[in-house]
């Protein structure tokens, strides 16, 4: 785990199983309906519990570049913020789609009044896009979506599965902080 000072904000990378991190709320990369079948979804839909899916599917359709919460069942996290990356289960995603993602969920998160969030790697998964893009526009969404807010959130964890992931993430957050 390495902690990266940015503006205000502490963006934690770190390796490990998002379903496991405690936070205010963790992030989904969902679908537009909100069907929680592979990937991340899956694993929170398994370890949380099937009500989150059923909570989250009556909110559904949501368009790419929105969020909706949903409690988080059985998990250490409070809340799971789903954020469409893909219209549909299993689809394609690209770098804007995830940039517009990742803002809706911190924006989601802002007024939530939340202090931590913890995404995985957005689109990186079913999406198919190369860790070290996505990561790139993770990042960036963040810090552009945080620019100039009240920022009630304290710290951002960008939760990694893979060694992959977690150099795509830490390569990303130092960019950034390099600079800001």
């Amino acid at each position: 785990m390495r902690e990266f000072p940015i503006a205000g904000l502490k963006i934690i990378v770190m390796r490990g199983d998002i379903t496991e991190v405690e936070a205010d709320a963790i992030v989904v990369p969902a679908n537009s309906r909100l069907i929680m079948g592979g990937g991340v979804a899956g694993a929170v839909k398994r370890k949380g519990g099937a009500e989150i899916e059923k909570e989250a599917m009556s909110k559904a359709p949501v368009p790419v570049g929105k969020a909706v919460t949903t409690g988080a069942g059985a998990l250490k996290a409070r809340f799971v913020i789903h954020a469409p990356t893909m219209e549909r289960p299993a689809g394609e995603t690209d770098p804007d789609k995830v940039y517009i993602a990742t803002q809706a969920a911190v924006r989601e998160a802002l007024g939530l009044g939340l202090k931590t969030i913890a995404f995985p790697g957005m689109g990186t998964g079913v999406g198919g896009l190369n860790p070290l893009v996505a990561a790139r526009r993770m990042v960036k969404a963040v810090l552009d979506t945080l620019h100039g807010s009240e920022q009630p959130l304290e710290r951002v964890y960008l939760v990694a599965f893979d060694k992959e992931l977690e150099g795509a993430f830490k390569t990303a957050v130092e960019e950034r902080a390099e600079n800001p």
